[in-house]
């Protein structure tokens, strides 16, 4: 039981930093202390009426709160928090990314990450501002993430497609597609250097980590399972990291329901199968980049 007032504290944070609320704001406004807010997120006994409270303040309903069937996010944050929460303690993660797994990109890539996502908006005058600020909030997570899963070398599953591989490299790092050629040319070799490196991970892949890519169709929608020692979590996401990345629209879901983890384990384990690893993938990767466009 500690274990699920545990994970309604970590869901509640993620809520709170997607409305970017400071826990002395939501705190006053459901008329508690900043000290039992932050208790409350570690995992506390709390009241049934403090968590209806809390669920109308964040907008969410309080089954979500709770994590009861499925929890939905509709904002970037909140959801790549929740990811990060989930990947604190985890035993493996098995995914399907398009085109790849953030876990695996170079630390480079968060500043790249950075210029696509600024231009992909028409956002201009004190719009463009608030957006900016929002991506640098989402970028705060995404490195605290990377830094967790790298310090303890979280085991990570990845399956990778060959198109959505040659897409990557054929867009390059792009947020919008009108930009000038000389910039097109030099996001094209930010791609190139992140598939270099996938290269060299797939002939010497780090400790923990399985990395295969299929040449048939794969789904296009990118999720992870996440094997915990006592549960097992699996999260669906319309975001993307890529290029013409998206951290604005879609409704992410997360779910522990046991129907939702066979079904979507049995995907990554079908993939693997007929996955290419090794030396054979790493050819592969080498055989798209010498095809793709420089």
């Amino acid at each position: 039981m500690a274990g699920q007032w545990e994970e309604i504290g970590n869901r509640l944070r993620a809520y709170r930093l997607g409305k970017n609320f400071k826990a002395s704001d939501v705190a006053d406004q459901i008329g508690v202390s900043r000290a039992a807010l932050y208790r409350l997120e570690k995992g506390e006994l709390v009241k049934i009426e403090t968590l209806e409270k809390l669920a109308a303040l964040l907008d969410v309903s309080l089954p979500s709160l709770m994590g009861v069937g499925v929890e939905y996010y509709g904002n970037a944050i909140s959801f790549f928090e929740r990811m990060r929460q989930l990947e604190e303690n985890v035993v493996q993660i098995l995914g399907n990314f398009s085109p790849i797994s953030f876990l695996l990109l170079s630390n480079e890539y968060m500043d790249h990450l950075r210029t696509m996502l600024i231009e992909s908006t028409d956002i201009s005058g004190p719009g463009q501002k608030a957006f900016a600020d929002y991506v640098d909030r989402l970028l705060a997570v995404l490195k605290e993430r990377r830094q967790t899963a790298l310090a303890k070398k979280t085991p990570v599953v990845s399956i990778l497609n060959r198109a959505s591989i040659e897409r990557f490299l054929h867009a390059g790092l792009v947020g919008r597609y009108d930009l000038k050629p000389n910039v097109v040319k030099t996001r094209r070799a930010w791609a190139r250097s992140e598939v270099e490196r996938l290269v060299t991970i797939f002939r010497k892949p780090p400790i923990g980590t399985q990395i295969g890519i299929v040449e048939t169709f794969a789904p296009e929608q990118t999720f992870q399972v996440y094997e915990k020692s006592d549960s097992t979590f699996v999260t669906m996401s319309p975001y993307r990291l890529g290029d013409h990345p998206n951290v604005s629209a879609g409704i992410a879901i997360v779910t522990a329901a046991p129907e939702a983890v066979r079904l979507f384990k049995n995907i990554i384990i079908e993939q693997w199968e007929h996955a290419k690893h090794g030396d054979s993938g790493a050819k592969l990767l080498e055989q798209l980049l010498a095809k793709a466009p420089v």
